[in-house]
């Protein structure tokens, strides 16, 4: 793994779930002070420069994270379990189809349950059939299923659409699903 990997899954770790764990603070909308950041990864075992950082954010293949318009701050685009986050995305009308990826290993819990949002505060939906299926990958053998977003909007669901690209919502009940055939 390169550094900058390294650095991702570092900052995906701080700013996704476990801020405490360096002595950061996350505001309700997740975001940090970058200059703290910094001088808390290195107090913790992690030192990196701007540049780098910057870099990280970049080149990040997932645009996990978000630089505000003032260059001050920064967070992750979604996926947070820490608590007092809450990003407040203006709901959007989604496309009718959306994909979510998992490992066939979930199906009989999602059959019984639907698609929810376990830790984190939304499921994570994908526009794209490919993206979803690699995000199924990294879980086991990989699953993709197909979400009817168009009606669930339609009978009332919220959708949010995160700075990078993933779809939000806070459940996706079992009627809206099906399981895309492979091939």
């Amino acid at each position: 793994m390169n550094q900058y990997d390294k650095i991702s899954k570092f900052l995906s770790y701080v700013l996704r779930h476990q801020p405490d764990s360096i002595g950061i603070r996350l505001d309700n909308e997740g975001w940090t002070d970058i200059d703290v950041l910094l001088r808390q990864a290195a107090a913790h075992g992690t030192p990196f420069d701007r540049e780098t950082l910057e870099k990280v954010v970049e080149t990040n293949d997932k645009k996990r994270f978000t630089i505000s318009s003032d260059g001050m701050y920064i967070r992750a685009a979604q996926g947070h379990s820490a608590g007092q986050v809450a990003i407040d995305y203006p709901p959007q009308t989604p496309p009718d189809i959306l994909y979510h990826g998992t490992a066939i290993r979930f199906i009989s819990d999602i059959c019984e349950l639907g698609l929810i949002a376990g830790s984190r505060h939304y499921v994570h939906l994908s526009a794209a059939e490919d993206t979803a299926l690699a995000v199924g990958a990294r879980h086991g053998k990989p699953v993709v299923l197909t979400i009817a977003a168009g009606e669930m909007h339609k009978t009332g669901y919220p959708f949010y659409l995160a700075d990078n690209g993933v779809w939000l919502t806070p459940h996706v009940p079992i009627k809206y699903l099906s399981q895309k055939k492979p091939g």
